[in-house]
Formats: structure tokens, sequence, C-alpha cells
């Protein structure tokens, strides 16, 4: 029974990644992400049910249109594969839960974000608005339920997330202003994502998912270095690393607080 619940998480992991491929293509065109119906990107033709299968019709058509041939971009898929591994993870950590449902909801905003971030360097407000409405939804549950995800009974716990998410990073932001005088030093998008993650993870992890965002930015940032993809003046998109970051904090953001805590001791 658990292994064919699995499957199913599974294929909706898969389902759900082909409506965010949808809302990575369109949302940073301002287009629609109802209508009209998939098509292809160079010959216009409207697909098919066949040609929309996540991951499978990528590789039975081997990467191409079926109508013009022309080349279909890999990110489709590997979006879908992500989404279907991050569901199945969550519900191995999670079950079926008030927290599974949450986490899935801010996992979904964030690969969004990270694609989106990574080729436009933009995080959508759309994005950030709904986050902001879902996070405020699990506040209000966390009044009468407890949510396991904040660690203790505090109301106010998913508040001082969201202040601590903000406040660091504007403060980041401002030194960066002031010793690179530029606008740019931190964009108020990465600032508002993380009052987004502040309101579902609570302070505690909320500080775990900033620590984790930043080492993952600095490890991204050598790598590119090394490949010659980035000098020394070079930006980067942060969201992707703050999505990173974020999903480690969501499995195994406890877990690394308590192996930090006992080696104060």
């Amino acid at each position: 029974m658990q292994t064919l619940l699995i499957i199913y998480i599974l294929i909706f992991g898969l389902v759900i990644g082909c409506f965010l491929n949808v809302c990575i293509s369109r949302i940073p065109q301002k287009q629609s992400i109802i209508r009209p119906p998939s098509r292809c990107s160079n010959c216009g033709t409207t697909l098919r049910p066949l040609d929309l299968v996540p991951v499978f019709s990528f590789v039975f058509l081997k990467g191409k249109c079926r109508y013009c041939g022309e080349k279909v971009s890999a990110v489709n898929p590997i979006v879908e594969v992500i989404t279907a591994i991050v569901f199945v993870a969550l519900y191995l950590e999670y079950s079926l839960t008030v927290e599974f449902g949450a986490m899935a909801l801010l996992s979904c905003i964030l690969i969004c974000i990270a694609f989106i971030d990574a080729e436009y360097r933009i995080i959508p407000n759309g994005f950030i608005i709904t986050g902001l409405i879902s996070g405020l939804v699990l506040f209000l549950y966390n009044l009468f339920y407890p949510v396991d995800m904040f660690g203790d009974r505090v109301w106010f716990n998913p508040i001082l997330g969201f202040i601590v998410g903000t406040s660091f990073l504007l403060i980041v932001s401002l030194v960066g202003m002031l010793v690179y005088k530029s606008d740019d030093a931190m964009g108020m998008g990465d600032i508002k994502l993380f009052a987004v993650i502040g309101l579902f993870l609570g302070w505690r992890m909320t500080i775990i998912s900033l620590m984790l965002s930043v080492f993952s930015a600095a490890i991204g940032c050598v790598l590119l270095f090394i490949l010659k993809k980035n000098n020394r003046k070079s930006t980067i998109a942060f969201g992707p690393y703050i999505a990173i970051g974020t999903f480690i904090t969501i499995i195994y953001g406890w877990n690394l607080l308590e192996q930090y805590m006992t080696l104060l001791k």
C-alpha cells in the first residue's frame, strides 16, 4: 500500500511539474497560464494530450516537436522530475498531513522562482502574493492546530520568521548598497521571498534556510568561477540557491539544528 501511494504521489508530482512548466514559461512574459492551450513555441501548433505526458512525451519524441521537429527545451522534463522527487521526499518526511500540503505548495513556488530567476533575473510578484496569502492561511491554522514545523506552540512564531527573513536580507542589501555604491546589491524579490519562507517555516528554520541558501550560493559562485562562467564582478541569481537551501531545511532543518545544539554542549 505504501509503495502504491508513493507511485501515486510521484505521478501527481509529474503532473504538477507539467503545470509549473506553464507558469515558468508564461508568467515572465505576462501571459495567461490558462489560455491559450499549450502549443509549440516554434510552429504554434496546439499540442495534443499525447504530446503533454510528463517526461515520457519528451523521451519518446526525442526532445523534439512532433509537428515541426524543433528541439524542445530540456527544462520541461527537468522541472517535472524535480517536482515529482520533491513531492515524494515531502511525503516520506511528513506523510499526508497539513505540513505536507503546505511544504508542497512552498516547494512549487520555489521551483518556479528558481528557474525564472535563473533565466530572467526576476522574481514575479504573483508568486510572492500567492505565498503570502498561503502563509497567512497557515498562520491562522496554527492558531488552532499547532504546526510541527514551527517547533513550538508560540502563536507569533511565523511572524518572527517573517521579520527574521526580511530583516537580515534587507540589512545585507543596505550594506551592499553602501559598500558597492549599487542599487542592486540584493534584489527586493529575494527579500520578499524570505518573507514568504518565514511565514511557512517559522523563525528557527528561517535562520537555517538563510544560512544554507548563502552557503549554497557560495559553492555555486566558486563552481561558476572555476568553470569560467562568472568573474569576480559578476552578479548571480540568488533565487535558485534560496530554493535549494529552503528545501534542504524543509527536509533536514530540525536534524541540522539538533546536531548543532549538540556540538555546543
